[in-house]
C-alpha cells in the first residue's frame, strides 16, 4: 500500500471514529431528552386529570375552565386512571384498565410519590395525589409517536450526515495527502534521473526547515559522497591502469627487442634481469592491491587481540633492520606511561603491522634515509605514535588527498612507490577506531601522528 493511500485511509479512520462516536453521544443524548421530556407531559397531565376529577367540587368555574382547556389537548392513543390507595395497610384498589402494569411499578409510586415507566411503545407516569376524599394514585399513558419519529428522523440524519461526511474526508484527505507528498514525489523523480553519467546533479530544496528539505540535503550530501567515491574509482582506476601498464610495457618491450635476433649471453641476463626488475615492481603492486583489498574484508572477530604497541614497534624496527639494514630509524620510549596497561589495544597484531611499517617506510623513502624518529607517548584514553622524518615534504594542496588510493602528491613522482601504503594504513587505522594526522612542510619534513584507542580492559 502507497503512503498517500495509508495516510488518507488512517485519517479518514480516525476522524470516522471520533465522529461516529460523537454521532453516537447526540443521538443518545437526544433519546434521553426526548424520553425525559415525554415522561414530564405525562406527569403534568396526570396532575390535570387529578385536578379534573379530584378537585373539581373545590375549584371556581373558571379555573375549572382553564384546566379543561390545558387537558384538551390529547396525546395519541392517552389512557388515564385513578387509583384509590390504603396508605396505611399499603392496599392498592384499581380495575383492570391497566392490567399490564407490573405491581412493583404502583408500589414504587407509593413509596417516592410519582415513577415512570416504559413499556415497549407505551410510556407511563404516575403520581400520588392526596385529597380530601381519600389518596390517589393518579396514571397518565401515551405513546410517543412524534418523539419517536423525531429519534427516527435524527438517526437518519446523523448516518447519511456521516456517510457523506466520510467520503468527503476520503477526497480531501486524498487531494491534500497528494500535496502534501509531492515533493516526495518530486524528490524520487529527481533520483531517478540521476545515473552514474550524471552525478553532479542534485536535488532542489524548496523548504530548509521542514523533513523534506533535511530529506533532500541528506540525499545531495549522499550524492556528493557517491561522485566523489565515483572520481576516486576513476582516477584509481585510471593510475591502477598506468602503474599496471607501465611494467607490462618494459617486459614485452624487453622481450620483444631480445627476441628479435640471437645476442650475446650478457645481454640475455641484462634483459632477464630488466624483466625480472619490473615483474618484482609488478609483484609488489599488485600484492599492495590485495592488501588493500582484503583489508576491507576482515571481521569483527580479527580485531579483538590485546597489543602491546610498544612491542609492535621494536617488531617493525626488527624487520627494517633485516631488510634495510641501513636504515635510520630511532624508537623514542622516553615518555612510557608508568601503567603498562595504557599501551595495549584490541585489534588485529598483523594488519598494525602493515599499517605502521607501511608509515615507516614512507618516512625512510621520501626522506632519502635520513633519520627518522617514532615516539610514543600515552594521551588520556589513547596511544599516540608519532613519526617524524626530515624529508622532502607534502605539498599543501596534496594533504587532503595523500589517503586516496594509487595517487602520489606531485614532488614524489620521481620517487619509486605506488600510492598505497598510506591509504592502507589510514583504512588499517579506521577499522581500529583510530586517526591518522599528518603534518608537513616542503623540503621540511613530514611528521604523521597516529592515535589509537586503549583497550577497554586496560582503561578500567
Amino acid at each position: 500500500m502507497k503512503i498517500r493511500k495509508k495516510i488518507t485511509l488512517i485519517y479518514v479512520v480516525l476522524t470516522g471514529v471520533l465522529l461516529l462516536a460523537l454521532f453516537i453521544l447526540i443521538y443518545l443524548f437526544s433519546n434521553t431528552y426526548t424520553k425525559s421530556e415525554f415522561f414530564d407531559r405525562l406527569n403534568g397531565r396526570a396532575k390535570i386529570v387529578a385536578q379534573i376529577y379530584l378537585e373539581k367540587d373545590e375549584l371556581s368555574s373558571i379555573i375549572y375552565d382553564e384546566v379543561r382547556k390545558k387537558h384538551s389537548q390529547i396525546l395519541p392513543n392517552e389512557r388515564e386512571a385513578v387509583f384509590r390507595v390504603n396508605l396505611q395497610e399499603s392496599v392498592i384498589l384499581h380495575d383492570t384498565l391497566f392490567s399490564e402494569l407490573p405491581k412493583s411499578f404502583l408500589y414504587k409510586i407509593l413509596k417516592d410519590k410519582e415513577g415512570s415507566l416504559k413499556i415497549e411503545n407505551t410510556y407511563y407516569s404516575g403520581i400520588l395525589y392526596f385529597d380530601n376524599q381519600g389518596d390517589f394514585i393518579v396514571i397518565s399513558s401515551a405513546d410517543n409517536i412524534y418523539g419517536e419519529a423525531k429519534m427516527n428522523n435524527l438517526a437518519q440524519v446523523l448516518i447519511v450526515s456521516f456517510l457523506f461526511t466520510i467520503l468527503s474526508l476520503y477526497i480531501i484527505g486524498r487531494y491534500y495527502s497528494g500535496k502534501v507528498l509531492e515533493p516526495i514525489t518530486k524528490i524520487t523523480n529527481s533520483v531517478n534521473s540521476i545515473t552514474a553519467t550524471n552525478l553532479h546533479l542534485r536535488l532542489p530544496i524548496e523548504n530548509n526547515k521542514d523533513e523534506l528539505g533535511e530529506l533532500a540535503r541528506t540525499f545531495n550530501n549522499m550524492l556528493d559522497r557517491l561522485e566523489s567515491t565515483f572520481d576516486l574509482q576513476k582516477t584509481f582506476i585510471n593510475n591502477a591502469s598506468h602503474e599496471l601498464k607501465n611494467p607490462l610495457a618494459v617486459i614485452l618491450g624487453e622481450a620483444e627487442i631480445v627476441l628479435k635476433k640471437k645476442r650475446h649471453v650478457e645481454e640475455y641476463i641484462a634483459a632477464l634481469a630488466s624483466i625480472e626488475n619490473e615483474a618484482h615492481r609488478l609483484e609488489i603492486l599488485i600484492n599492495s592491491l590485495l592488501q588493500l583489498a582484503q583489508a576491507g574484508n576482515v571481521s569483527g572477530e580479527q580485531l579483538i587481540e590485546p597489543i602491546r604497541i610498544d612491542e609492535l614497534l621494536i617488531q617493525v624496527k626488527g624487520y627494517f633492520n633485516k631488510v634495510y639494514p641501513a636504515n635510520r630509524i630511532r624508537l623514542d620510549f622516553s615518555n612510557l606511561p608508568e601503567d603498562q596497561h595504557n599501551l595495549v589495544v584490541n585489534g588485529s597484531s598483523s594488519l598494525l603491522t602493515v599499517s605502521i611499517t607501511n608509515i615507516m617506510d614512507n618516512a625512510c623513502k621520501f626522506s632519502n634515509n635520513q633519520p627518522v624518529i617514532v615516539q610514543l607517548h600515552h594521551e588520556s584514553s589513547h596511544i599516540m605514535i608519532t613519526i617524524i622524518d626530515s624529508g622532502i615534504g607534502i605539498p599543501e594542496n596534496d594533504l587532503q588527498t595523500i589517503s586516496e588510493p594509487l595517487y602520489r602528491a606531485e614532488n614524489a613522482r620521481g620517487i619509486n612507490g605506488f600510492g598505497i601504503g598510506l591509504t592502507l594504513a589510514h583504512k588499517i587505522l579506521r577499522m581500529h577506531k583510530g586517526s591518522l594526522h599528518v603534518k608537513s612542510a616542503i623540503n621540511e619534513g613530514t611528521t604523521v601522528t597516529v592515535k589509537l584507542p586503549v583497550s577497554a580492559t586496560s582503561a578500567d
